[in-house]
């Protein structure tokens, strides 16, 4: 187990900027498709939905051929974006507001949110059933990027139970994104934050447990969204409405099969991860009310991103949520 959890990892970060994931279906003919290239911050079955939409042809009954890139980190899906690697990208819409905060006149807008909680979880050495926020005061945890949504929604939460991140504990934040697990195995931390599948992975292969998780303890957060260049979305209203409507669809999915059925569409995504573990992960998300209905992202919710990013540190002046915030397609697809 050790071996293949490894090999999946090495085969999801390897020149992770580089990896495409083609997501062209039977049904599709690519030469009569509209090409669309996504760029996603992580390759995890957090993202269910859209790996649905992929699977059950969504995208090729909208007319689009889309190819799938994995980022490996918000900050390199947005630098994918505004070079125009990419044409739509996937990430916490934290990158959206420090692009236009730092003065960028073709800034990214956000027209469709897909999560609605965090997706990562606290993964310890020792089953903890009795689990407290407050065990980790005096203990050593492999974070996130500073900055990144990870790490902030971390840092949320420490504070919500009164522990101060900088002397409470110590936070290593020098691993790269998405190595934190395979480091974990052979690090002297206490504890890591991990996304799926590298959470169950940890604890199938006998290196860790799931202690508490950062989705649940943080509340509802707009965690994941997609997001346009603005001359992208003024250019192509079309090609995003279409986009919006096979996530919608691929939402729709999730919220009504169940995560046995889920895992069986989505395994080609994930073939290193047997169906069974797969079923088990989206249970887990299920169980914490991961996805959203719709694809709507409001304006509480972009308020909320604001609250948690001025807490951090990582934002000084507030941002207009009308700049970056489009619902149009999303109520369109919602219909």
């Amino acid at each position: 187990m050790r071996k293949a959890y490894h090999f999946f990892l090495a085969t999801i970060l390897t020149g992770a900027s580089l990896l495409s994931l083609t997501a062209c279906g039977p049904k599709a003919k690519a030469s009569e498709l509209t090409p669309v290239t996504l760029n996603e911050v992580a390759h995890s079955i957090f993202y269910a939905p859209q790996y649905a939409a992929i699977e059950l042809g969504y995208f090729e009954d909208e007319d689009i051929n889309l190819t799938l890139v994995n980022g490996a980190g918000a900050d390199k899906v947005m630098t994918a974006l505004i070079s125009g690697d990419a044409d739509i990208g996937f990430m916490g819409s934290e990158a959206s507001i420090y692009t236009y905060a730092n003065g960028s006149k073709d800034y990214a807008v956000n027209f469709a949110q897909l999560t609605q909680r965090a997706g990562n979880f606290l993964v310890g050495r020792d089953n903890q059933p009795n689990f407290k926020w407050t065990d980790l005061k005096g203990k050593k945890v492999l974070g996130g990027r500073a900055g990144g949504m990870p790490q902030m929604v971390f840092e949320y939460i420490l504070k919500k139970n009164g522990i101060d991140p900088v002397t409470d504990l110590s936070i290593d934040q020098s691993i790269n994104f998405g190595l934190t697990a395979a480091a974990f195995t052979s690090n002297d931390a206490d504890y890591t934050v991990e996304f799926e599948p590298f959470a169950t992975g940890l604890e199938k292969e006998g290196s860790g447990h799931v202690v508490a998780s950062l989705g649940v303890d943080s509340g509802y957060i707009p965690y994941t969204a997609y997001s346009v260049k603005k001359s992208y979305l003024e250019k192509n209203p079309e090609t995003i409405q279409k986009f919006t409507n096979a996530i919608q669809k691929g939402l729709e999915y999730v919220n009504s099969h169940s995560s046995e059925e889920i895992a069986k569409v989505i395994h080609p995504q994930f073939k290193e991860t047997d169906v069974a573990t797969i079923a088990t992960i989206i249970e887990r998300y299920k169980a914490q009310d991961t996805w959203k209905k719709d694809t709507i992202f409001a304006k509480d919710s972009f308020e909320l991103l604001e609250n948690i990013l001025e807490e951090s540190g990582q934002l000084k002046d507030r941002v207009p949520y009308e700049e970056l915030v489009t619902t149009t397609y999303s109520e369109k697809a919602a219909k």
